[in-house]
């Protein structure tokens, strides 16, 4: 089976995508994600502050996610930096949220965004 397409039914990566699902089915994890998406990296103390959780508790749940290789760490000194992986988990969790938005709403917010910008003039580069 190696070398085909993990996106057929029946790809053994079925079962490792359902865990993938079964780690950010926590809203804690979700907003850790969202958090690190544009930064570069952040310790356990700045995350939880951001994310309104007590060091301790996004402790815990960013070595769940470092065991899932959903984000790596550097150590400087005493303090552990944590960063997304790869741009793969926020993308998951922004189809998500651009689920949960189409759920909520007639015209989701996402849809709006992607209007404004298909509206908006280019500069033509012959200008």
């Amino acid at each position: 089976m190696q070398g085909r397409c993990g996106r057929f039914p029946d790809s053994q990566y079925v079962e490792l995508a359902v865990e993938v699902f079964a780690l950010l089915a926590d809203a804690t994890r979700v907003r850790i994600v969202l958090t690190l998406r544009d930064v570069e990296e952040l310790s356990v103390n700045q995350l939880a502050e951001l994310v309104d959780k007590s060091p301790a508790a996004v402790s815990q749940h960013l070595a769940k996610m470092r065991m899932a290789r959903m984000v790596t760490t550097r150590q400087d000194g005493q303090r552990v930096f944590y960063r997304l992986a790869n741009e793969h988990a926020v993308r998951l969790v922004t189809d998500g949220i651009y689920q949960a938005e189409h759920a909520l709403s007639g015209t989701p917010r996402h849809h709006h965004e992607a209007a404004a910008k298909a509206d908006t003039p280019r500069i033509s580069e012959e200008a």
